[in-house]
């Protein structure tokens, strides 16, 4: 396996930093101008950054504290900053990868691989959104560069900060948990990455040090994100519903996910990985991909659940790509890393079907400015037992002065709100509930409080005002 001479290192630094600097700045410059609305899950995540803690309902707490941390610094919550951290965290992201990509293989590789990465659809969409994933990236990267020079170095603090990062990857998203099988399968099939068992214990030392804070708040907080995560597996709780055609299909979202060439590339190197380096980089990918494809076979799974495999999935298929392949493949990333961006621009265009393409990243905000625009008229606080209407009131409300109430859980809380947000036992006195169907107290439907005039995600939806009694709340149970 190659060291880390410097005849493999050089010459790929600049090129690739002037590369993913100008795709990133142009994704900075079009996020600018982007016209979409935050969607629920960022809208919580930012509403987490307000709210320390060491973890939250249903992720770890790392991107929290980081939207925090930008939106402090800028000095401003706009969707703007909320969203910047993305393209730069992929960015940097593309750099770690390129430097595992020169030790292991040469400069060539390593100038391909910051330039495939920072283009894959996935990460092009991934510096639009902010998003788990996206947090975990850098640092999931991070902990596969120190492992690498660690076993080939011996160094301590390379073995430590593998550790490290591969904990603040876990603080992101808990798939970073991919990388203990990973490691232990690549110290099989190539020794010359073995760390020792010194080093070994550091890097363990290092995760167990950063995860410690998470881990101790899941158990005094009724392991909440645990059984959110077996809420998301689902056939854990109802029993496997075997569907091979829902593993078909997640395959072939992969070739989205990754890109269709890139992809290709990818499987192809986990069939010609004959060699120590590819067979590391080959079994650090496949855990993530064999386990979501199983909970595809058995249950639900979403296209970007296994986005771990893809960090040394890139390196991978990179390296084996011959030069033409290489030329197509970033090609091919570039029509969706220059499309996405643009259809956020020009939203709410394009219609199809008379539905605007980016509907469900429309409409958020308007929405919410009638609520609150309706309840400081009528002088209510707010309440609704939907997650969405709850988030964006949370996020455009947030200098409202209007109080926003999620409804009582019946049992276990089923989102963040409901957990942390819920209407006091006790409370008294009129609210103006939001809701989709009619509300009745016991004499009656109860009339409309107005008209909530639904776009973008929200037309058609009925969400509807309503002024209601907080005893009518036990009356409808």
């Amino acid at each position: 396996m190659p060291s880390a001479a410097a005849s493999s290192e050089r010459g790929w630094l600049a090129p690739a930093i002037a590369v993913v600097a100008a795709v990133t700045g142009l994704r900075l410059v079009a996020l600018a101008f982007n016209r979409t609305d935050l969607f629920v899950d960022e809208a919580q995540y930012w509403f987490w950054g307000q709210n320390f803690d060491f973890g939250y309902y249903s992720k770890p707490p790392l991107i929290g504290w980081l939207l925090r941390a930008v939106t402090d610094l800028a000095g401003s919550d706009a969707p703007f900053w909320v969203r910047m951290p993305g393209a730069v965290l992929h960015g940097v992201t593309a750099l770690i990868l390129a430097a595992l990509a020169a030790r292991l293989a040469d400069a060539r590789v390593a100038l391909w691989t910051a330039a495939i990465y920072v283009t894959l659809p996935f990460v092009a969409l991934g510096s639009l959104l902010i998003s788990t994933d996206t947090v975990m990236a850098p640092f999931y990267a991070g902990a596969l560069l120190f492992f690498v020079r660690a076993g080939q170095g011996g160094r301590a603090g390379d073995a430590f900060a593998a550790g490290i990062c591969a904990g603040a990857a876990f603080m992101a998203k808990y798939a970073a948990v991919y990388l203990i099988p990973g490691a232990v399968l690549a110290v099989l099939v190539a020794p010359a990455l073995r760390p020792g068992w010194r080093n070994a214990l550091l890097m363990a030392l290092g995760f167990g040090l950063v995860i410690a804070p998470n881990v101790a708040w899941n158990l005094t907080h009724d392991l909440t994100t645990v059984e959110h995560t077996m809420d998301n597996v689902g056939w854990v709780r109802t029993g496997a519903n075997v569907r091979p055609g829902a593993m078909a299909e997640f395959l072939a979202s992969q070739f989205i996910v990754f890109g269709p060439l890139t992809m290709a590339a990818f499987l192809w190197g986990l069939v010609r990985a004959r060699t120590a380096a590819l067979r590391a980089l080959a079994v650090f990918a496949v855990p993530p991909l064999a386990v979501v494809l199983v909970q595809s076979l058995l249950g639900k799974a979403y296209a970007n659940w296994a986005v771990a495999t893809y960090f040394a999935g890139t390196v991978l298929a990179v390296w084996v790509m011959g030069a033409r392949w290489r030329w197509m493949a970033l090609a091919v990333n570039l029509l969706v890393a220059v499309a996405l961006p643009v259809l956020t621009v020009l939203a709410p265009w394009p219609e199809v079907k008379g539905q605007t393409l980016l509907h469900r990243y429309l409409g958020r905000t308007a929405m919410s400015e009638q609520i609150l625009a309706l309840a400081r008229a009528e002088g209510l606080p707010v309440l609704s037992d939907n997650r969405d209407v709850l988030a964006d009131l949370f996020y455009t409300g947030r200098d409202s002065g209007v109080p926003i109430y999620a409804a009582r859980p019946d049992g276990r809380p089923e989102h963040y709100y409901a957990q942390n947000f819920a209407l006091p036992a006790g409370f008294s006195g009129k609210l103006l509930l939001i809701a989709t169907a009619p509300v009745d107290c016991g004499t009656g439907p109860v009339p409309p409080a107005g008209v909530l005039n639904g776009t973008g995600t929200w037309a058609g939806k009925g969400l509807t005002p309503y002024v209601i009694e907080a005893e009518c709340l036990d009356a409808a149970d």
